[in-house]
């Protein structure tokens, strides 16, 4: 391939032609201006007119071989980009990627880069180039890119991109010509590339299909702001937002484009990232196919090239000029500080004239009056984020006076007012605001009252008898505050007192209350919050009120309890009515205690307390109770076992609906009815069809949910049959599952109601639990899922049956105030 072909091959505007061109009209315009000479032998004796010939004839000499060799540096040029090309084709990487490639071979060759790149297009053209070039184009562009004119038309349109951001003057034409030629057929509709500062700051170096304006809100991006072109500069790795509305991360075009998808991609060359490329779609965005991937890194590396050999872009956002664009020693200065600080440049509207100031940078010991971040904050006008700056305080006079004059502002104890959830909140500060250049900066010193504030927290505990406490749970240190000493009438050496022995200090009747406190707090991990007495040393009772909530780590460990307690009791006039109506008080107590003992006697004759576990081999049976958190401790739900004369054993359980006097007498009914209907010998579908009969007819509307079961210990059978019951739940070695749920109506519903009927053969070592809906049952949560925790408790080892029954009911989680029967079988 001779150097004239390669001119054309790689030359198809004619620039060579129009050099050869121009070449002969500069040899014209230099004869048109010398002496005229008629031919022949240049003429002799006259010096002055053979040096001028001679001058003519060395210039036009000069002028054509200059000429060729801009001609020759042209067909160098197109020789390496045609082999750049093959080297694309063939290694399937990017033109930055290719010409280093090139160099590099070259080098270890030992040869001129332009004689290496002279054998690759002969080697392509003997290995039919035109043919790889098309296998190339349907590989790399035709299965992943919009054909809206054919795949070749794609393909031009991503080398022109790539060739035109080679041939950009600065970043800004270059951004431009890749969101019109590479990024528009993707669909994308924004592009721009992040200049990365050494201070880890962003700097918005070109940016097509955003506004004006919205480029200039985001012209700079200080350290420490999360945006999605910080996410790929920080991980150096390509980062893909589906939705900027579902990630809730900030930038450029968030405002135009809310659900749009995003993709930002490192730029750098020789492992040194030089800035970011940012790609936007309108709409949300999934994976690209690999295709698109590679073409899409490609153009990170053409960004790379811009950005390490060109300069940025000359255009600044709107109310930005060059002279208040350089503003880094000003921001040097302000994270030198250790007051809050804001870099302001100057807003102008479209007539040239003072509208606002931007604020361009925010420093670390920021500290905002409104508690924002300072990503919220930078890059916004300064009226947007304090908006209240030109009311009362009259800030933004002052910083634009400072601006006009040069004359710096300091005053103390100013009142600036931010507006948190849309009320103003005062904040008085030291501020100082002085003019650095073209920047301004603003510094404010919010007035330290934490040791007034201290003060009156102290107070207010004392006249509030309040006092705080935090208990760490891994150490086990106590802190405690004086007045919490106080309330206790408890000297300092003697130490705080921890939670867990919260009950040895208070009265008796108290302890079932605190027990459910802490059960709260310290094991389903919830704040909660219980009165009590107080019993003191000096012999004095308080009522107290103690309030705590739990502290978690990010693994959701309880790992420290923090709270609070009060002092309720009455007052002095309080105590002196007490005293005149103790009389009174004591009656009132003793016939309250009377109930409360008749309460307890009929409930025990209703529901016995734990009996002696069943003398029968090989069987192990636990019986649980908790009664229902209210003033009746009267519930309806019931269990029952009893050995048969059948020598078979009757395990039931049920829950009648309601509480009270009737719900106790209905339950009644039911549980003696079945235990005399379980001596017929009948299974437990039939014992259940006539237990619906008995609470149909047979009382007073009644309605209830049961579970009845028959176990033959000599084939350890267990038969089963359920009413409108949760199923029991068979615990065998380290698994726990829900037997199969029968059909079974409700009993009560119909006059006649027929019930299927299971069965299941136990194993050496398999736990059976039948209980009521007040273990699980959450009035936020579906009964699936509370039944699927209860399972995963089931599941943990336990030495024995008793403990078992116990951590279930210690775990539970139900919040319904429901009382609750649990039954346990266990088989050795």
């Amino acid at each position: 391939m001779t150097a004239s072909d390669t001119r054309s091959a790689s030359d198809p505007t004619g620039a060579a032609d129009a050099s050869d061109a121009a070449a002969d009209l500069v040899v014209r315009d230099v004869a048109e201006h010398a002496v005229p000479y008629s031919g022949g032998a240049l003429p002799t004796g006259r010096p002055e007119q053979d040096s001028a010939v001679g001058r003519l004839a060395a210039t036009v000499d000069r002028l054509r071989e200059e000429v060729r060799a801009a001609q020759a540096a042209a067909d160098g040029r197109a020789l390496i980009e045609l082999a750049k090309g093959v080297l694309i084709e063939r290694l399937g990487c990017g033109p930055t990627q290719a010409a280093r490639q090139l160099s590099e071979l070259a080098e270890q060759a030992g040869v001129a880069p332009l004689e290496l790149a002279a054998d690759i297009v002969n080697q392509a053209a003997r290995d039919h180039v035109a043919e790889v070039v098309d296998d190339f184009v349907r590989r790399t562009v035709g299965e992943a890119l919009p054909q809206d004119d054919g795949d070749v038309s794609v393909a031009v349109r991503l080398r022109t991109a790539e060739s035109a951001a080679l041939a950009a003057g600065d970043t800004q034409r270059m951004v431009e010509s890749l969101l019109e030629h590479a990024l528009a057929p993707l669909g994308a509709t924004g592009a721009a590339v992040w200049t990365a500062g050494p201070d880890g700051s962003l700097t918005l170096s070109g940016h097509a299909g955003f506004s004006l304006e919205e480029a200039g809100r985001w012209w700079y991006v200080p350290p420490g702001v999360a945006t999605v072109a910080r996410r790929a500069l920080d991980g150096r790795e390509t980062v893909r937002i589906t939705s900027l509305s579902d990630s809730g991360v900030p930038s450029i075009g968030r405002a135009e484009y809310p659900q749009g998808g995003r993709v930002a991609m490192p730029a750098g060359t020789g492992g040194r990232i030089h800035g970011v490329l940012e790609i936007c779609w309108p709409v949300p965005v999934g994976p690209q196919p690999q295709p698109v991937v590679r073409q899409l890194e490609a153009l990170a590396d053409l960004c790379a090239h811009t950005l390490e050999t060109l300069p940025a872009s000359s255009a600044y956002p709107p109310g930005v000029s060059r002279e208040f664009a350089d503003v880094s020693e000003l921001v040097d200065l302000s994270d030198g500080l250790y007051d809050a600080a804001l870099v302001l440049t100057p807003h102008l509207d479209a007539e040239g004239r003072l509208a606002d100031f931007r604020i361009r940078h925010v420093n670390q010991h920021f500290q905002d009056p409104a508690g924002r971040p300072r990503s919220a904050v930078a890059g916004a006008l300064l009226l947007e984020a304090y908006p209240m700056a030109a009311g009362e305080s009259e800030l933004f006079g002052k910083v634009e006076r400072v601006y006009a004059t040069g004359e710096p502002f300091r005053a103390r104890r100013t009142t600036l007012t931010a507006l948190v959830d849309q009320v103003p909140l005062p904040v008085f500060a030291d501020i100082s605001v002085s003019r650095h250049g073209g920047g301004v900066l603003l510094i404010w010193r919010i007035e330290d009252e934490t040791a007034r504030l201290a003060r009156l927290l102290q107070h207010a505990q004392r006249l509030g008898r309040v006092g705080g406490f935090e208990e760490d749970l891994t150490t086990g240190e106590i802190t405690w505050n004086g007045q919490l000493f106080s309330l206790y009438g408890r000297p300092h050496p003697e130490g705080p007192v921890p939670l867990q022995e919260l009950s040895s200090y208070a009265h008796p009747d108290d302890e079932v209350a605190i027990g459910r406190f802490l059960r709260a707090v310290l094991h389903h991990g919830r704040p909660d919050t219980v009165a009590f007495r107080l019993r003191r040393p000096d012999g004095v009772t308080r009522h107290i009120r103690v309030i705590a909530e739990p502290v978690l780590d990010a693994e959701g460990r309880l790992i420290a309890v923090r709270g609070a307690y009060q002092d309720i009791s009455s007052q002095h006039w309080t105590e002196v009515a007490l005293a005149a109506t103790r009389d009174q008080l004591a009656q009132t107590e003793q016939e309250a205690a009377e109930r409360n003992r008749l309460a307890l006697q009929l409930q025990h004759a209703i529901m016995p307390p734990t009996r002696v576990p069943l003398d029968m081999p090989g069987l192990d049976v636990a019986v649980r109770y908790r009664p229902a958190e209210s003033e009746s401790l009267v519930g309806g739900d019931w269990y029952d076992t009893v050995v048969l004369p059948s020598k078979r054993i009757l395990f039931c359980v049920g829950d009648v609906a309601g509480h009270g006097i009737e719900a106790a007498t209905g339950m009644v009914v039911l549980r003696n009815a079945l235990r005399g209907l379980a001596v017929t010998g009948a299974g437990p579908a039939q014992l259940l069809s006539w237990l619906n009969m008995v609470a149909h007819h047979l009382t007073e509307q009644v309605t209830a949910t049961a579970v009845c079961g028959l176990y033959d210990p000599s084939t350890r059978v267990l038969r089963w049959a359920r009413a409108g019951h949760l199923p029991p739940v068979l615990v065998r070695a380290e698994t726990a599952e829900p037997l199969p749920m029968p059909q079974g109506l409700l009993l009560g519903a119909l006059s006649e109601a027929e019930y299927e009927e299971c069965e299941v053969t136990l194993e050496s070592g398999d736990s059976l639990l039948m209980y009521t809906d007040g273990l699980v049952e959450r009035r936020d949560t579906a009964v699936q899922d509370s039944l699927n925790h209860l399972l995963t408790t089931a599941r943990g080892p336990a030495p024995s049956l008793a403990h078992r029954l116990d951590r279930l009911l210690t775990h539970s989680r139900s919040d319904t105030d429901d009382d609750t029967c649990l039954i346990g079988i266990h088989i050795e």
